[in-house]
């Protein structure tokens, strides 16, 4: 029904940067927020950055200062910006959509298949 597709993950040195990207599609009634989340190995997944379709942002204290998310409601797309990146941000990421449900109201969360981020030192 909702469908995620991501892009911009890779491999980059430490201090340089990414930019990941996600769009939302399919039957989408209202988004009520888009976020990121990652996996490394041996880790349980955690929020890196959320953003609410009003703009209100949340950040993993690991990351504050130095990653930037962004959405364009227009759009249904969400975008964050990874500067100074570090050996341990290596991880899957994941977007993560929360929409509204309509008729049966609530709320329902999709998931990015995962694209990888690699930082080498």
């Amino acid at each position: 029904q909702v469908q995620l597709v991501e892009s911009g993950g890779g491999l980059v040195q430490a201090g340089g940067s990414l930019r990941l990207s996600c769009a939302a599609s399919g039957s989408i009634f209202s988004i009520n927020a888009m976020g990121w989340y990652r996996q490394a190995p041996g880790k349980q997944r955690e929020l890196v950055a959320a953003i609410t379709s009003g703009g209100m942002t949340n950040y993993a204290d690991s990351v504050k200062g130095r990653f930037t998310i962004s959405r364009d409601n227009a759009k249904n797309t969400v975008t964050l910006q990874m500067n100074s990146l570090k050996p341990e941000d290596t991880a899957v990421y994941y977007c993560n959509t929360r929409v509204v449900v309509p008729i049966i109201g609530g709320m329902r969360d999709y998931w990015g298949q995962g694209t990888q981020v690699t930082v080498s030192s």
